[in-house]
């Protein structure tokens, strides 16, 4: 089992904007799992991907006006389906038709989509603002018959949904092996055909373009990639984006029309954002 950091953020004074602000900067250095709570935020990463340097860079500019102390503890390899069922996974709901919870969960709600997501580490139980908003922006699309492209694909719930919609061929593509060994377990979990590929965005030169693209990961990363995403995506396809605040979108939105992309709808929640886009 993989053993893990623990980074502890205590923050005075404390809101749900600054421990949404602190994942998001702490995604871009290659921390997976985050716990917000009244007085902070416990982060997690992989124990070999820890840098105090890189992570006194990330705090070192940070825009909202606190004070944040952290400490650090090392998170022996353990039974992470057990952690979550007791400290914060919890079934929900995400726009009245898909029910998201795990297989140890007993008393779950009924909706038309119902998928079964253990998430280990990886990123993407429903919880957050943007897998919500993610969720809710494909429940809104005809997917029938489309090809989808997940990338980042994290637990593989976006992935999940779309085949559950009627979409083929689905592939995922995940960088951390150990969510990327999740996403697999979880596909099978849901009886869905989907394929998870281990690999970051160069993996796109093997796969045909898709129907519908999407990439909920950091706006550093979007950026960087945009031009691979654009080659990957049919004409006439569309592509959604997010993990990013409202204020990010007109950047992306700006890089994206060098590529072809043309913005077609902005949707946030609690200034997450996830831009629509078409080719």
């Amino acid at each position: 089992m993989t053993d893990y950091k623990a980074l502890r953020l205590d923050c005075t004074p404390c809101s749900e904007d600054i421990t949404d602000l602190l994942a998001a900067l702490l995604a871009d250095i290659g921390f997976e799992s985050f716990v917000p709570d009244a007085s902070g935020l416990t982060a997690y990463v992989q124990e070999n991907l820890y840098s105090p340097e890189a992570l006194s860079c990330a705090l070192e500019d940070f825009p909202i006006e606190c004070s944040i102390t952290t400490s650090v503890s090392k998170v022996e390899g353990k039974n992470w389906n057990e952690e979550w069922e007791k400290n914060y996974f919890k079934p929900i709901v995400v726009g009245g038709d898909v029910v998201i919870h795990s297989s140890f969960h007993t008393d779950v709600p009924q909706a038309r989509y119902d998928i079964v997501v253990d998430p280990k580490m990886a990123f993407g139980t429903g919880h957050h603002y943007t897998t919500r908003l993610m969720l809710t922006s494909l429940l809104d699309m005809e997917l029938t018959g489309k090809s989808v492209i997940d990338m980042g694909t994290g637990t593989g719930i976006l992935a999940i949904l779309c085949a559950m919609r009627g979409t083929h061929p689905v592939t995922g593509i995940e960088i951390d092996p150990g969510a990327w060994e999740n996403a697999v377990e979880n596909v099978a979990l849901n009886r869905v055909e989907a394929t998870m590929l281990l690999g970051d965005a160069d993996s796109l030169e093997q796969l045909g373009p898709a129907d519908v693209f999407l990439a909920n990961i950091n706006r550093n990363i979007i950026l960087s990639d945009l031009h691979a995403y654009a080659d990957a995506l049919n004409p006439g396809g569309r592509m959604l984006l997010s993990g990013f605040y409202r204020a990010d979108a007109d950047i992306i939105i700006s890089e994206a029309q060098k590529y072809g992309l043309i913005p077609s709808g902005i949707r946030s929640d609690n200034d997450w954002t996830v831009v629509s886009l078409s080719k």
